[in-house]
């Protein structure tokens, strides 16, 4: 039987991250997470809760963390598909299993999660007004007509995980993961998925000011 891994980029999650990998294994018994030089005993929470740890020994970003996730997947000569998934318990079990459906169905290469599709998320006017920037540029600069070119829940078929190869260690990974299926051009959909956004999700997430940054970078790079 084929089989997704779910891959996780975790920095100092200790307090979460048990619980987000215990409601993934009854539906996704193959979990890897990334510990990016954790100083919290994160390693050994994701341990207990029954997840594979791969470390890196020093913080090097989530972009590098996810890369280092998908290398992992691709040893396993069984896997058709992995799905990111953040650590901090934003991201909804049941979303995951619809996103890899579509896959397994043979109707998309890849899935990408958008808080846009429906009314679902409930998120502030200024940072929807970022994300809706951030969705206006990438749709200029790849012609992929994205409503939520920063959401961090995607599924992606093995054919097309092979070709990703992400050099941008912090957050600006997310536009070029967009820039690398832009030119790889795999069969993709979009599917309505529910953030929930909690004190400690915002208090871990990056911050407006960050994200206003990485728009600018990608405007003038």
């Amino acid at each position: 039987m084929s089989r997704t891994w779910i891959v996780i980029p975790m920095y100092n999650e200790a307090s979460v991250v048990g619980s987000v990998i215990e409601g993934l294994l009854p539906y996704f018994p193959h979990v890897v997470c990334v510990d990016d030089g954790s100083t919290d005993g994160s390693q050994e929470v994701a341990r207990r809760a029954g997840a594979t740890v791969v470390q890196h020994p020093v913080n090097l970003g989530q972009g590098a963390a996810l890369q280092t996730g998908f290398a992992f997947a691709l040893q396993d000569p069984e896997l058709d598909c992995v799905v990111t998934f953040d650590a901090d318990g934003q991201h909804r079990v049941e979303d995951a299993l619809d996103m890899v459906e579509i896959i397994r169905r043979g109707d998309a290469d890849v899935v990408l999660g958008s808080r846009f599709l429906d009314g679902r998320t409930q998120i502030g006017w200024l940072k929807r007004l970022v994300l809706k920037v951030a969705a206006v540029q990438s749709r200029f600069s790849t012609g992929m007509n994205l409503t939520d070119a920063h959401n961090g829940l995607r599924a992606i078929g093995v054919s097309t995980l092979s070709q990703i190869d992400l050099k941008q260690n912090r957050m600006a990974h997310a536009s070029e993961l967009v820039n690398q299926l832009a030119t790889i051009k795999p069969v993709w959909v979009e599917h309505p998925v529910e953030i929930i956004y909690t004190d400690y999700s915002k208090a871990k997430g990056q911050s407006l000011l960050n994200s206003v940054n990485i728009i600018a970078d990608l405007f003038f790079r």
